[in-house]
């Protein structure tokens, strides 16, 4: 997950991933810069947090709600235990 220290949003996807027994590998672009051109490569998105499943994108926090809300997150996070 791409992320900061401060935002509010990386702060709640983390506590749902972590709630999921999900370990977040965490990329901090506050910390490193040259990360968020990364991040903006490969997800078309200049804000935090992108989440990852495996090699899936999934988008930021609203979308990783949505996915629990509709039953889909469970799925795709046993797809990569």
């Amino acid at each position: 997950m791409y992320m900061t220290a401060s935002c509010p949003f990386c702060q709640s996807a983390e506590r749902l991933l972590a709630e999921k027994g999900v370990p977040v590998e965490k990329i901090r672009v506050d910390l490193e810069p040259g990360r968020r051109a990364e991040m903006m490569k490969k997800s078309g998105r200049r804000t935090v947090p992108q989440i990852w499943i495996g090699e899936r994108h999934v988008g930021g926090c609203d979308d990783l709600y949505a996915l629990e809300r509709e039953g889909r997150l469970d799925p795709l996070l046993e797809a990569i235990a």
